[in-house]
C-alpha cells in the first residue's frame, strides 16, 4: 500500500468518480491512476469502486470506509509536513482562504494588509465562491480556512468559530420615494422592487425569514453575489438594495442614500472554520486573531478540543461579539 494510492482513491471520490478530472487535478495520467487503484484493490482483496466497463459508477461499502480512513491518513501526513515547516521556519509557508465577495472586499483587506506586514514570506491565496462551495473546500482540505455567514454548519468536520455580527442597510437613489423616510418598515419595502443577494449568500436567509414572518412577499427583481453589482443596479433605478451595512461607503457611494435596517432583520454572524484535526501553524493562529481578536490561541485550542457542534456552541454561548 502506497501513500500515492491513498491519495488517488481520495481524489477520485472528491471528483465524483471522474478519473479524467482527478488526473487533471493531480497533474498525472488517467491510465496511471486507474492502474494504481486496481493494484491497491488487488492488494486488499476487495473492490473500492464498482465499475461499468472502464467507468467507475459507485463506491462500494468497504470503499467508503477505506476512503474515509485514507482521508485521515492524508490529513496526518499534511500535519507532519506542517509541524516540520513550523520548526524549520516559523515565518515561512502558505495560507489559503475561501470566502465570499463581501468578506473579501469589505471585512478582510485591513486584516490581510496587517498579516502580510507581519509575515511577508507567507504566500497567501484567496478563493471566492458560494458559501456552500467555500465550506466544501475547507471540509475537503482544499483550503485552510473558510470565512462565511451561511452554510458552514452543513459540514460536521469543520471547527466553526464566531467572528462578528453584522446587519443590513437599505440603499436607494436620492430621488427614490423611500429616500425621505427616516425609519423604514417591511410593509413599505415590500411595495417596491428589491435588489439584493442571491439566496444562500451573505445572510440572505435572514432577509427572507423577516418578510415571511411578517406576512409579506418581497418583490426581488434582481439578485447578485456581489454588493458592488447590487449598488450598480440600484443606481440604474431597478429598485432599492438590501446589502450588508459594511458594504456602504458614504464617500464612495455618495450618490446613494442608506437607511439602517437592523430593526427589520435579525443580525447575522460571520464565522471562520477549518477542518478538525488540522495542525495550525503560528501564523494561522495569528491570522484568526487578527480577524477576530477574541479568538486567541487559547480559545482556538479549546474549540479544537470539542467533539461536536453542540460542544462548540456551548463554548461560545453568551459571548458578546463585535459588530461590523
Amino acid at each position: 500500500m502506497k501513500l500515492q494510492q491513498l491519495r488517488y482513491i481520495w481524489e477520485v471520490a472528491r471528483n465524483n468518480l471522474n478519473v479524467s478530472a482527478t488526473a487533471d487535478a493531480l497533474f498525472t495520467s488517467q491510465p496511471g491512476i486507474s492502474k494504481q487503484v486496481r493494484i491497491l484493490e488487488d492488494e486488499l482483496g476487495i473492490k473500492i469502486f464498482h465499475r461499468s466497463g472502464k467507468h467507475l459508477t459507485e463506491i462500494t461499502p468497504a470503499g467508503k470506509e477505506i476512503i474515509e480512513i485514507a482521508g485521515q491518513v492524508l490529513d496526518q501526513v499534511a500535519n507532519i509536513k506542517r509541524i516540520a515547516q513550523e520548526y524549520k521556519d516559523r515565518e515561512k509557508g502558505t495560507l489559503s482562504i475561501a470566502t465570499t465577495h463581501t468578506q473579501a472586499r469589505y471585512a478582510l483587506p485591513t486584516v490581510i494588509k496587517e498579516f502580510i506586514g507581519r509575515y511577508p514570506e507567507v504566500s497567501l491565496h484567496m478563493h471566492q465562491g458560494t458559501p456552500v462551495q467555500i465550506s466544501e473546500m475547507a471540509s475537503r482540505g482544499g483550503v485552510d480556512f473558510a470565512i462565511a455567514t451561511e452554510a458552514l454548519e452543513l459540514f460536521e468536520n469543520l471547527v466553526m468559530m464566531p467572528c462578528y455580527r453584522w446587519n443590513r442597510s437599505v440603499i436607494m437613489r436620492h430621488d427614490h420615494p423611500l429616500a425621505s423616510e427616516r425609519t423604514l418598515t417591511l410593509e413599505a419595502l415590500a411595495k417596491h422592487p428589491i435588489v439584493t443577494y442571491v439566496f444562500g449568500f451573505t445572510g440572505r436567509s435572514q432577509l427572507d425569514k423577516a418578510f415571511n414572518s411578517a406576512g409579506y412577499t418581497p418583490r426581488v427583481v434582481f439578485t447578485a453575489t456581489d454588493a458592488d453589482v447590487i449598488k450598480t443596479y440600484v443606481r440604474l433605478g431597478l429598485g432599492v438594495g438590501i446589502v450588508a451595512s459594511m458594504a456602504y461607503d458614504p464617500d464612495l457611494d455618495s450618490n446613494l442614500v442608506a437607511r439602517d435596517a437592523s430593526h427589520l432583520f435579525e443580525a447575522s454572524t460571520t464565522k471562520i472554520g477549518f477542518r478538525r484535526g488540522t495542525y495550525l501553524r503560528t501564523y494561522m493562529y495569528d491570522f484568526i486573531e487578527l480577524f477576530a481578536p477574541h479568538l486567541n490561541r487559547e480559545v482556538v485550542d479549546a474549540a479544537m478540543a470539542t467533539d461536536s457542534k453542540d460542544e462548540l456552541d456551548k463554548l461560545f454561548n453568551g459571548l458578546k461579539l463585535p459588530t461590523h
